[in-house]
């Protein structure tokens, strides 16, 4: 496989991450989809650090922290929609309007 292959599939992956989070109502479904946005970084970064410096390991390591930022901001976002939910019965973002006075 050619660089080019990974930039292709991680292009593609953003593209349907970045089309989830602008026409989801769902926060759960833009919470997924950044997720995704997320993972084609992760590919980008394996992909480059495989063919351009292949003994650094470095794209590895800034996987590793972009996952650990992924599941940090996936148990916030988490906690931020149940706790939404559980004021206003919905997790629809056009329907949330708990800060309007």
């Amino acid at each position: 496989m050619e660089l080019s292959h990974y930039l292709t599939l991680s292009a593609i992956i953003f593209s349907i991450g970045l089309y989830g989070v602008l026409t989801r109502r769902n926060a759960l479904g833009i919470l997924l989809s950044i997720e995704l946005m997320l993972n084609s970084v992760n590919i980008n970064l394996v992909g480059f650090s495989h063919f351009i410096t292949p003994a650094l390991l470095a794209g590895q390591i800034f996987t590793i922290f972009t996952i650990t930022i992924a599941a940090a901001e996936a148990a916030v976002g988490l906690a931020i929609i149940n706790n939404i939910y559980r004021s206003a019965k919905t997790v629809n973002c056009d329907e949330i309007n708990l800060m309007k006075g």
